[in-house]
């Protein structure tokens, strides 16, 4: 049983989540868990790659930063992806997956001079952030050639989507070359005649909340400029465009909207030369991936009143739902309710407050829902969650991280679990606290240092 329409898809979670019951993956002794569709991860790196088939070479790349989780890697590298890193932790894990270096992609806009070299010397790929970067890079080579793709990121400035935190080509964002600032273009388009070396150009619009014509201008800002500087120059010295990733993700309903044939139409309509094959074509896709595969289950374990509204309290908060407790307008998640049997509620409906374990009033993943009456004992799912919920943990009240667990299910409904990520303990959590340094600061008030750890000392 595949999970590639969203009718299979929401039945695949029905019954993981009763077999995760069952199994006792979760439950009053285990009271959260991630459960991860297997199947879903798969029918969307399909469709990617339908939606861009064509006469362009196209690389697609996870974007780490999305789920950070080896096993998940491994999927995706096993199914053709490459890996687009951001961090000397982002880029170890990709290659504990085994992507091999000429499939990563590495983006950040504060590279070290020692990461720097790493790429270099392995051939990785790598997108420059800007200019004093770039006369880094000048002086890492040396006058040699490079042994990977080195791209330029450029900034189209048009704008913002709905969600400004996510959207990356406004009038005064971080990340790249403002290519709408006096001399901005004339500079760029100089540094490409004095270095052969560069030869891509890198341009990521935003994510979530970006609408897909306002991505597309962006992409058609840098796909323009190619043209600009390889006729400037009279040779094809761009071969590849980087047009980054963030196909918005519809967390209203089941449905996969915008799709990323959706995406592909409104990329051809703005810049029809885009696909024609003379460019090389990367992509750095993550929440689309995976959101739609991902699910939170979480016992509740008490209910009550107060001020006429019903509270259903759960282990479900901030610590795993972060971006949705502290922006819930921006990130909203749909709120599935289950009995402890973990089978869909039914019958008489209650407005209710789906709150978290978190010792602070905003600690709710859901407010005022009309959801099936909630009890002590069942299982509260966060829809959507498979992307970023999993990984990026937010260790508040230092609640250890929850088990994630991948799962298929077969033709007749019988579902395979297999874990990606153990469940932290609560040792582990005092453990990752400063436990082997518990006298460090006592001994520092009497006089009696304590030995550095050797790295430090160095």
């Amino acid at each position: 049983m595949t999970s590639g329409s969203p009718h299979q898809r929401s039945s695949a979670r029905e019954a993981a989540l009763a077999r995760a019951v069952k199994d006792g993956l979760l439950g009053p002794q285990v009271p959260l868990v991630g459960l991860l569709d297997v199947d879903g991860v798969l029918a969307a790196v399909e469709a990617l790659n339908e939606a861009f088939e064509g006469p362009a070479v196209v690389q697609h790349t996870f974007a780490v930063k999305a789920c950070g989780l080896v096993p998940v890697l491994r999927l995706l590298a096993e199914a053709g992806m490459g890996c687009e890193v951001a961090s000397p932790g982002e880029l170890e894990q990709a290659l504990a997956a085994g992507f091999t270096y000429d499939r990563l992609v590495f983006d950040s806009p504060a590279k070290t001079v020692e990461e720097l070299e790493f790429a270099l010397a392995h051939g990785i790929a790598i997108n420059l952030d800007n200019f004093q970067e770039m006369a880094r890079v000048d002086g890492l080579l040396a006058g040699r050639e490079a042994s990977g793709p080195i791209g330029l990121r450029v900034n189209p400035q048009v704008g913002a989507g709905a969600i400004g935190a996510m959207s990356t080509a406004t009038a005064t964002s971080k990340f790249g070359v403002a290519l709408r600032d006096a001399g901005a273009v004339e500079a760029v388009i100089e540094a490409f005649a004095r270095r052969p070396w560069l030869n891509r150009l890198h341009a990521h619009v935003g994510s979530q909340g970006c609408p897909l014509p306002l991505i597309a201008h962006g992409v058609r800002a840098a796909y323009e400029l190619a043209e600009r500087i390889n006729t400037e120059l009279g040779r094809a010295q761009i071969t590849g465009l980087d047009i980054g990733g963030g196909l918005p993700v519809n967390f209203d309903s089941e449905d996969d909207r915008p799709t990323y044939a959706d995406y592909v139409a409104e990329l051809r309509a703005a810049a029809p030369g885009l696909f024609d094959g003379r460019y090389a074509l990367i992509t750095e896709f993550g929440r689309s991936l995976l959101a739609k595969s991902g699910t939170i289950g979480s016992i509740v374990e008490y209910t009550k009143s107060a001020g006429g509204r019903r509270i259903a309290v759960t282990h479900a908060g901030a610590q795993v739902a972060t971006r949705t407790v502290f922006m819930p307008d921006a990130w909203p998640l749909r709120v599935g309710v289950f009995d402890a049997a973990g089978r869909p509620k039914q019958g008489p409906t209650e407005v209710v407050d789906i709150a978290g374990p978190c010792c602070f009033a905003g600690d709710l993943t859901a407010t005022g829902r009309e959801l099936p009456a909630v009890e002590p004992g069942d299982v509260v799912a966060l829809y959507d969650t498979g992307a970023y919920y999993f990984s990026s943990h937010f260790s508040y009240n230092s609640l250890p991280r929850s088990a994630v667990y991948g799962y298929q299910t077969d033709s007749g409904g019988q579902v395979a679990f297999a874990l990606v990520r153990e469940a932290q303990s609560v040792r582990g959590v005092v453990e990752e606290s400063g436990l082997s340094q518990v006298d460090a600061l006592v001994a520092l008030r009497s006089g009696n240092a304590v030995e550095q750890p050797k790295e430090m000392a160095e």
